[in-house]
């Protein structure tokens, strides 16, 4: 593919975000039952915007090695709900407290506190039951391509779950909710596992599972999580930057939210300037192992890590 311009790239990232958003709205709950209000605040969630970035991802990085985008859909919407449930858990008074995300009432402000709990763990667990419809769309595979689609989907399943956990997302939200409430200026060594874990490792998830999908081996899908971890540290010192020099009409939530909170970030310890440059430096070398990821060629997926890094929301 050859290299776009800046506008068609944006064409193109409008046109897949637009596929992305109807495959996330077929894989949502119907609206039904005497749990309706928990599916609501589900969709609300869901459908309140957003980059679609872990499930553009997936995708792009399950086209890098030549994956069947039908069983990476069902991960696709997974991903997102993964991501959306960390958000509306995130936006609770005991986290962040935050009243708006993208532009509008978080969860919890819209349909209360105990709602937006539920709505957060009502997603974790709908992702999974989501991510198991590849199994059935794998039974309409050649009978010899069924166990090797299983077990890919099995392998992007356990990723998933791993990096979205204990020893990924959650692991790193905790350390952060603990230097939060202790007022803990961090070292770099802790920020840095934050960083990786927190924001880095559902990038990392994203990119692995759509790779494993597609049958990438043990060698690639290692290249592809250090290529991801580099490119989830520079979106978040890149959201660092956004929160102290941005808007809240731009960004669509609060500004200085970490400074309101107390919190240690790559601004903090190293101004601006400095978190610029690394955000360039990191993202050259994220690019750069892309390109040497065993000359295989995906120039939107290209792009869109060059977007990435000069977003400005």
């Amino acid at each position: 593919m050859n290299k776009w311009d800046q506008d068609e790239f944006k064409r193109e990232l409008i046109k897949r975000t637009e596929k992305i958003e109807l495959v996330i709205q077929a894989y949502l709950p119907k609206e039904e039952g005497f749990q309706k209000t928990v599916l609501e605040a589900m969709n609300y969630s869901m459908l309140a915007g957003g980059k679609r970035l872990r499930p553009m991802l997936l995708l792009e990085s399950n086209r890098l090695f030549g994956g069947d985008e039908a069983l990476a859909e069902p991960f696709m919407a997974a991903i997102e709900m993964i991501h959306t449930y960390s958000l509306v858990h995130d936006d609770l008074p005991a986290m962040d407290n935050d009243e708006f995300r993208r532009g509008k009432q978080t969860t919890h402000i819209r349909y209360g506190h105990a709602m937006g709990i539920l709505a957060g763990d009502a997603l974790l667990n709908y992702a999974f039951e989501t991510m198991a419809e590849a199994v059935e769309l794998a039974k309409r595979l050649p009978a010899k391509e069924y166990y090797p689609a299983l077990e890919r989907i099995l392998l992007a399943q356990k990723l998933l779950a791993k990096k979205s956990g204990i020893y990924g997302m959650v692991g790193g939200q905790t350390a952060d909710v603990e230097a939060t409430e202790k007022q803990e200026r961090l070292t770099p060594e802790k920020l840095d596992f934050i960083y990786h874990l927190k924001t880095g490792a559902l990038i990392e998830g994203a990119m692995m599972a759509g790779a494993a999908l597609a049958g990438a081996s043990p060698d690639e899908l290692a290249r592809v999580e250090e290529l991801a971890s580099k490119v989830g540290l520079a979106f978040q010192i890149q959201d660092d930057i956004l929160d102290v020099t941005s808007t809240a009409e731009v960004l669509g939530k609060p500004v200085f939210s970490d400074e309101r909170n107390q919190k240690t970030t790559y601004v903090t310890c190293r101004g601006v300037d400095e978190c610029r440059r690394l955000v360039e430096e990191i993202s050259k070398e994220a690019l750069s192992d892309l390109s040497a990821l065993g000359g295989r060629q995906n120039e939107f997926l290209r792009q869109l890590l060059i977007w990435l890094i000069i977003r400005e929301k």
